[in-house]
């Protein structure tokens, strides 16, 4: 029986994360996130403590009993425009948290799975290996990777695993995410500017829930790319959910990054290669075509 503890279940990921885990009968899951459960209503019988992963005293303290054997880690300061204006907030969630965290899964000995970005990256010749040199752009990045380097230091066992532009359907959340966003813009005849100038390999939240899962199940240890296998622009995953709801392409516009003022810069080429996950833990990611599919499946009435 493997005991794991999702932080951040609140989030998009800790969501799918608790959906597949817990009907599982190997598995026991505890469930934290900062405030009340959002999954109540859809999973009553989800475990939930309110954990606030930047107060050390609560994360031992919930370590401390439930004693897990698994820990995976996707709390963070996400938004990257609001990493590069609350330095000091970005620092405390996406370095500081990982510390305490870190510090917790020595003492119990528990195992730590530990979710990472492609904005590690500089963007300058990406896809990117595992071995690839990190080099980020952005304070996000920056924080980012001070926290791998917290988590390659630890004693206790480890596992960093990367991702690349999540999508997905966020229960109790305002939330959007590029298909929606897209899908519903188009619905409106509304133009969007869509960039040409960024690759990404976009990733479905239940393919890296499933990435986390089987990091658990092989007992994974050191770095793995967990993202989508295609290298795709914002404006190709635009043209994509255009044709797949049958909507009007001529309402979207082609742009570049330099036309939206944000206070991140973005790093150009990143994406994953994913053959190492692929080999050694059996994962299958989804095309972006049958995430839209899944995407839909789960707004449309």
């Amino acid at each position: 029986m493997k005991k794991v503890l999702i932080t951040g279940s609140n989030g998009l990921l800790g969501q799918k994360l608790a959906e597949l885990l817990l009907p599982r009968q190997d598995v026991e899951v505890l469930a934290t996130s900062r405030g009340e459960n959002k999954l109540a209503q859809v999973l009553p019988d989800l475990a939930f403590r309110s954990m606030d992963v930047t107060d050390p005293v609560q994360v031992e303290d919930v370590i401390s009993e439930f004693r897990p054997t698994h820990l995976i880690h996707t709390a963070a300061m996400t938004n990257v425009d609001q990493c590069e204006s609350d330095r000091e907030g970005a620092l405390k969630l996406n370095r500081d948290a990982v510390q305490y965290l870190v510090d917790a899964c020595e003492k119990y000995n528990v195992h730590l799975i530990h979710v990472s970005t492609d904005f590690i990256f500089d963007g300058e010749d990406g896809p990117y290996t595992e071995e690839a040199e990190a080099n980020p752009v952005n304070f996000y990045g920056e924080t980012k990777l001070l926290a791998e380097e917290i988590v390659r230091k630890a004693s206790c066992k480890w596992a960093i695993l990367r991702t690349v532009l999540v999508y997905g359907v966020v229960h109790d959340y305002g939330r959007s995410n590029i298909v929606l966003w897209v899908r519903d813009s188009l619905r409106a005849e509304k133009v969007i500017k869509v960039v040409t100038d960024q690759f990404r390999t976009p990733t479905l939240a239940e393919d890296l829930a499933m990435g986390c899962w089987l990091a658990v199940a092989h007992n994974a240890e050191g770095i793995y790319n967990i993202s989508g296998s295609e290298l795709l622009t914002p404006y190709d995953m635009a043209l994509q959910v255009a044709e797949y709801f049958g909507l009007d392409k001529s309402f979207i516009d082609r742009a570049d990054g330099s036309t939206f003022s944000q206070a991140a810069r973005r790093p150009a080429r990143t994406g994953f290669n994913i053959s190492k996950a692929q080999h050694v833990l059996g994962y299958q990611p989804h095309t972006f075509r049958e995430g839209i599919r899944i995407v839909a499946g789960q707004t449309e009435a």
